[in-house]
């Protein structure tokens, strides 16, 4: 197999450009930059909820793979296909019918790894947020995100309720006035 990265340092970013995996240089500053920072920034938060959990799930290594295949889709502009939406909503599914139905909002939190999830959701948010921006040639990339970001919020819920510290929004009324 042969090398994809010979060196990491090749100053070739050092005039505020970087290249695309097509061999365009664009601005660090382009939307594309900004939308494949936002998906590492999401990888490296799964690879955190790895690390505080004994087992890490297969769907979340997977998740972790295809997030590496939807970089790829950004960054050769689409002539790589984006990663397929259809195994998050199983999963989805799946782990939703072991929780109650919400009657409230969910804060973030609970536990280690429920906590982290719900960073890793708002991030892939943003990340959604940023592939929508670059245009429609990037939708299946942001279905994708979009169905992620609900499967890590039912993760998080689903770990918190695990580690007994599931805390709901109790609203104006559940304050206490000073």
């Amino acid at each position: 197999m042969a090398n994809r990265i010979s060196r990491v340092t090749t100053r070739t970013g050092d005039t505020g450009t970087s290249g695309t995996a097509t061999g365009k240089r664009l601005p660090k500053t382009d939307g594309l930059f900004a939308a494949l920072g936002d998906v590492d920034e999401l990888n490296s938060h799964l690879g955190l909820i790895r690390a505080a959990l004994p087992e890490f799930p297969d769907f979340a290594d997977a998740i972790q793979q295809a997030l590496f295949d939807l970089g790829a889709c950004l960054a050769t502009e689409g002539m790589t296909p984006a990663p397929d939406a259809s195994t998050l909503e199983s999963v989805t599914s799946e782990l939703n019918t072991a929780l109650p139905p919400l009657k409230e909002f969910v804060l973030p939190g609970g536990g280690e790894a429920g906590a982290r999830c719900h960073v890793a959701r708002a991030v892939c948010r943003r990340a959604e947020r940023s592939v929508w921006a670059l245009g429609d040639n990037y939708t299946a990339c942001a279905v994708y995100l979009n169905r992620l970001s609900d499967l890590l919020f039912v993760w998080a819920r689903t770990l918190a309720r695990a580690d007994g510290n599931e805390v709901v929004w109790r609203g104006s009324a559940g304050k206490s006035s000073d």
